[in-house]
């Protein structure tokens, strides 16, 4: 059997920073940067929290889309840019989307947890939108981080955790979702969808249920997939209810490359579970949720993103051959 590998560019000036000798090699598959959080809550004047964040390579550069609640604890979502991925700086006001040609303009009422995909020719932004004041997924698209053109929503509501694979699949695009309720779901499993044109949604497909223990409440996808030999690598979030509320982990899949609804493997153990001070202790305490990585084909290296305690944004690190 040959060596897997991530299919995608090599991106060799993606944030690395090598297993520390604590973290052992079988017991730590994924560890945390040194310098955590690297994204404090307060980068910005307007924001209470900055967390739950999607980042993306950009022209050599970096760019991303962030969730800041606001000092009124309203949640939304900012344009930002780095060169390094490490220093952001975070435009101070939320994006302002127009509407796509064709498309009317949408009232704003709120935005969190964006993911951000590069396919074909654009940037796609999805997040959790407003719709009628609950919650569904919105869909936007960006040439350059600047002007942000909005779509349709996906979805009726209630639904979270739009995350776009980076490719079409069987000729659609194809997007993972979370169906959920109006209040802080205590159930969620992870559904398949495609669309000829990011604007219709059908051939609905389940992918994954809530197992045992770190992940028996509720499930959700992270970052973008990541395209390898093998499958598609989705890392995901679990959910734990214990008896003082959830508990947020991270764990991973490998779903099948041409019928991604079919789970090939599945983490038992989970992968990064709150127990630093950052992660245990915030707005919203006990949460590690992933919601972008960054890959680099020719190492192997994997850089990923993660909300910790609903207030700052996070770095860890892993070697996609382990």
């Amino acid at each position: 059997m040959s060596k897997a590998e991530i299919i995608g560019p090599e991106l060799p000036n993606i944030p690395w920073e090598e297993r520390p000798p604590e973290c052992p090699e079988h017991s730590g598959v994924v560890w945390r940067y040194s310098k955590n959080p690297v994204i404090p809550r307060d980068l910005i004047p307007s924001s209470n929290s900055i967390f739950n964040s999607a980042v993306v390579p950009y022209q050599g550069e970096f760019r991303g889309v962030f969730r800041c609640d606001d000092k009124r604890r309203v949640m939304q979502i900012h344009a930002g840019r780095s060169k390094d991925a490490l220093d952001w700086e975070i435009d101070n006001e939320r994006i302002h989307f127009q509407p796509a040609e064709g498309f009317e303009p949408m009232e704003w009422g709120y935005g969190y947890d964006p993911r951000v995909c590069w396919i074909e020719d654009r940037y796609y932004v999805t997040w959790c939108n407003s719709f009628a004041g609950w919650p569904t997924i919105g869909v936007a698209y960006t040439y350059d981080f600047e002007t942000f053109y909005q779509m349709e929503n996906a979805f009726l509501p209630f639904n979270r955790n739009g995350v776009l694979f980076p490719r079409r699949i069987n000729g659609n695009f194809a997007l993972l979702s979370r169906p959920s309720d109006r209040g802080h779901t205590p159930f969620g499993e992870i559904y398949y969808s495609e669309s000829p044109d990011m604007t219709y949604w059908g051939k609905h497909r389940l992918v994954m249920r809530p197992a045992g223990g770190w992940q028996s409440t509720k499930i959700g996808a992270g970052p973008i997939p990541i395209e390898t030999t093998e499958g598609w690598l989705m890392f995901y979030h679990g959910v734990l209810t214990s008896c003082n509320g959830f508990v947020y982990s991270m764990g991973a899949a490998l779903l099948d490359m041409h019928q991604p609804w079919k789970v090939l493997y599945r983490t038992e153990p989970y992968l990064l579970h709150p127990k630093e001070i950052y992660e245990q202790v915030g707005d919203v305490p006990n949460v590690a949720f992933p919601c972008a990585a960054l890959t680099d084909a020719a190492t192997g290296r994997i850089a990923i993103y993660y909300g910790g305690a609903d207030t700052v944004t996070c770095l860890a690190f892993a070697k996609f051959d382990e």
